[in-house]
């Protein structure tokens, strides 16, 4: 049988997304046959990890651009990236970014391959991202650009770090039109990206949370306790309260709020709807992280 041969880029790589010592990183790929999905798995059921960080390691750098509009109606947020820190800082990949923002303000809300073919006075989306690069002599790209327009009964809250490499937009909805419109429901949609930025759920509910993430999980307990060497006859039980935890700790209304750990989300979310004297609702999110991979 050929072993897989692991390179030190592999091994620094999976130490990146884990956080575990390089020798376990380099057993866990031999064992995963340079599988790195696969090898975090192991170090995770051998608990030598709790999880995957790899949607806090930046691969790139760039700006996350933001705003919203005609109080809370619509919002938008944008990612454009490039080789270095030094491109990105310059006042002209900063405009840049901003007049592709007012383009997508402008826009329907699409999908970024649709939002790139978008024309523009210099040609397309597209042709306006080879431009920036052409000028800075760098690869540039627009990764990320997203709109919000909820409608009458909607609000938009964002969310931008001082370094503006993370970036959150999220969308509420009210029971009426004047509670969406009202300064409360915009304090609490702000409150709430700021909150998402810092935690990083997977999502708003923990149906939400994608099935094929579930399964995995699952798999990842399931082989917990078998190394554990749990009673038969408790090992289910044991899986599902690993599982609820997971869910809970990845569902944003479930997630201790980060301003009072002693309080969940739908907490906050539920005193916001009292005050305001209807419901409200959080319906979506996005959460941005420059270069993220």
């Amino acid at each position: 049988m050929t072993q897989t041969t692991i390179t030190a880029k592999e091994v620094a790589e999976l130490r990146a997304r884990t956080g575990a010592g390089m020798m376990d990183c380099k057993k866990a790929l031999e064992e995963a046959g340079g599988d790195m999905n696969r090898a975090v798995e192991i170090l995770r059921t051998r608990g030598i990890t709790k999880a995957d960080k790899r949607s806090g390691r930046a691969t790139s750098q760039g700006l996350a651009v933001g705003r919203v509009v005609e109080d809370g109606a619509r919002g938008a947020i944008l990612e454009l990236t490039s080789e270095t820190d030094f491109v990105a800082r310059t006042e002209e990949f900063g405009r840049a970014a901003d007049q592709l923002l007012d383009h997508l303000l402008a826009s329907a809300p699409m999908p970024l391959e649709q939002f790139l073919a978008q024309p523009m006075s210099q040609g397309t989306v597209a042709d306006v991202v080879k431009e920036i690069s052409a000028k800075t002599g760098e690869s540039v790209a627009l990764r990320t650009a997203v709109q919000y327009t909820p409608g009458p009964m909607g609000t938009v809250g964002l969310y931008l770090h001082h370094n503006r490499l993370v970036g959150v937009l999220v969308e509420l909805l009210a029971g009426s039109a004047e509670a969406a419109r009202s300064p409360a429901a915009q304090e609490l949609a702000r409150e709430l990206a700021i909150h998402i930025a810092s935690a990083n759920p997977m999502a708003v509910r923990g149906e939400d949370i994608a099935a094929d993430i579930l399964a995995r999980e699952r798999r990842i307990a399931e082989e917990q306790v078998a190394t554990e060497g749990k009673p038969e006859n408790i090992r289910a039980k044991i899986v599902e309260g690993k599982l609820r935890k997971f869910i809970a700790e990845q569902t944003l209304l479930e997630q201790p709020w980060v301003k009072d750990d002693k309080k969940p989300v739908k907490q906050l979310v539920e005193e916001a709807a009292k005050a305001l004297g209807t419901s409200v609702s959080v319906t979506r999110f996005i959460r941005v992280r420059v270069g993220e991979s």
